[in-house]
């Protein structure tokens, strides 16, 4: 009696379908790579569409267009355009607001993470993290009518009478500031006041990351109350206060509203942080909507891929820094 073969059992292909869809972290894994890929196309898009759309301008004007030796000029009647007086209008109060932020904001989160009483903590939390949900444009209007007349004016002044009679500084510092207070002294401190909630919420999040053990221990081998957050608790995440940092300063550099309404929207302001200028953001606010000559429309989108441009590079720097931190 010949013995029967055994038989084999063999999957369907739609079985093996549903067998390797049951596993649900190759479907994530899967949904992830995509979403991840499509957000590297959509930025290398951008990129590209506003290439194109600036080729009239950068065949116009070449480099020349973003060089700070170039004769300043931004004429749409003549069809003269250069951008390095916007390009330094967003630089320069890009980190003026970086540098007046960045202290405040990192005593305020140690205050709130480390110092603060229970009682006014949560207050003083949902207080900042609203600064930080102000629309810009409320704070155009709030800077025009209370900030800069009251603020700004009395320090553009003591700026003329102290930093501007330095033979050194006098170039960024000299001249007379606006009665009105408007320029880009108004809209550095507009963008600090903007970046600090910002910047103190993430880095005070950064403190509560940290475990307790950490103090405990530095405390218990006698460290003071001070001696742990400067010595223990700063050093233990830097690169996320770094984080905090980059965010702050990538809404600096990219706000829009609250600028064109305080910085005077002018080319003519030369380098003196106490004349009106201009930034990126703001020219392309104040004049695309009115651009009806193609060269003048081209212009706008280089100074948006400038912008562009200066972002990606901005945060790749960043990134080394957090990488070398880490």
């Amino acid at each position: 009696m010949k013995a029967l073969p055994l038989a084999i059992n063999k999957q369907p292909k739609n079985n093996k379908l549903a067998s390797w869809l049951q596993h649900g972290d190759r479907i994530w894994f899967g949904a992830l790579t995509l979403v991840s890929a499509l957000i590297i196309l959509l930025v290398m898009w951008i990129g590209w569409r506003l290439w194109i759309e600036s080729q009239p301008s950068r065949i116009a004007f070449g480099w020349d267009f973003v060089s700070p030796w170039a004769p300043p000029s931004w004429n749409p009647a003549l069809d003269k355009f250069q951008a390095w007086s916007s390009i330094y209008g967003s630089i320069i109060t890009s980190f003026i607001a970086l540098f007046l932020a960045v202290p405040v904001s990192i005593g305020i989160a140690i205050f709130l993470a480390e110092l603060a009483p229970d009682k006014i903590r949560a207050p003083l939390n949902y207080m900042v993290e609203m600064l930080a949900a102000i629309p810009s444009v409320v704070y155009g209007l709030w800077g025009i009518y209370v900030f800069l007349p009251l603020v700004v004016v009395p320090i553009g002044k003591a700026i003329e009478a102290t930093l501007g009679q330095i033979p050194g500084l006098a170039i960024v510092t000299g001249g007379h500031i606006p009665v009105s207070g408007i320029s880009r002294l108004g809209a550095a401190l507009i963008l600090t006041i903007m970046i600090t909630p910002t910047i103190a919420t993430i880095s005070r999040d950064v403190l509560h990351a940290i475990p307790n053990t950490q103090r405990e221990a530095s405390l218990a081998l006698g460290a003071t109350k001070w001696e742990t957050i400067w010595n223990v608790l700063l050093p233990y995440k830097p690169s996320g206060i770094l984080g905090a940092v980059i965010l702050g300063f990538g809404r600096a550099i990219g706000e829009t509203m609250a600028v064109t309404m305080v910085i005077g929207n002018t080319s003519g302001g030369g380098y003196s942080v106490l004349k009106p200028g201009y930034t990126m953001a703001s020219i392309i606010a104040n004049e695309f909507a009115e651009a009806v000559d193609a060269l003048h429309t081209s212009a706008l989108i280089e100074i948006g891929l400038v912008l562009f441009v200066l972002t990606l590079i901005l945060n790749a720097i960043a990134r080394w820094l957090v990488w070398r931190v880490k």
